[in-house]
């Protein structure tokens, strides 16, 4: 049985062949810290997570530092955190990429984005972005829902797919503190 084309693309990325992989990777090193792409690399991880190939969705590409976030050290007094050198955000790399993006592109909204790849020094995310404000998105029905204000700045607002999962928010669970928030589950006293 004839498998499709999106299934063999995904085959394809579950084993990439490391030698492309590598010279991709080499001449996104050497670009800035974002690229417009015109196709994604993955297409059929852009298109399970809303891809269209229509005006109005914009693929970038993201290059993140990789290594522990440093804890800035105090000047003086004895600290017991003076020790620690690492500090674990709570936040994944792929959140940050999809933030970094909201801020310099502040035109588009954040629909979602994937893992490309990583090598010594950074991880690579390609972003797919939406101009709320193109007649296409406008009108079609599917997508309208990201143009109205309250899905603004989703990743600042910890709304994207990768937001929702650093904040614990896959698993539904009744004795969670993690809903509404943390913050508010510890304002209740649970």
């Amino acid at each position: 049985m004839a498998k499709g084309l999106y299934h063999q693309l995904r085959q394809l990325w579950k084993k990439p062949d490391k030698e492309s992989l590598r010279e991709k990777m080499v001449s996104w090193r050497k670009n800035g810290v974002f690229a417009r792409v015109e196709n994604p690399t993955r297409l059929d991880r852009a298109r399970s997570l809303g891809y269209k190939a229509k005006k109005g969705y914009v693929i970038i590409r993201v290059k993140i530092r990789r290594g522990g976030h440093k804890r800035p050290r105090p000047n003086k007094g004895r600290r017991s955190k003076r020790l620690h050198a690492r500090k674990n955000l709570k936040m994944s790399y792929r959140w940050i990429a999809e933030q970094r993006v909201e801020r310099k592109f502040k035109n588009l909204v954040v629909l979602n984005s994937y893992l490309l790849g990583k090598d010594g020094k950074h991880y690579f995310y390609e972003v797919i972005c939406v101009d709320p404000q193109r007649p296409e998105i406008k009108k079609d029905p599917k997508m309208r829902w990201i143009t109205k204000p309250q899905n603004q700045k989703r990743t600042m607002k910890g709304l994207t797919s990768s937001a929702k999962k650093s904040r614990g928010l896959r698993n539904k669970h009744p004795t969670t503190k993690v809903r509404p928030s943390v913050r508010a589950g510890k304002r209740r006293g649970k």
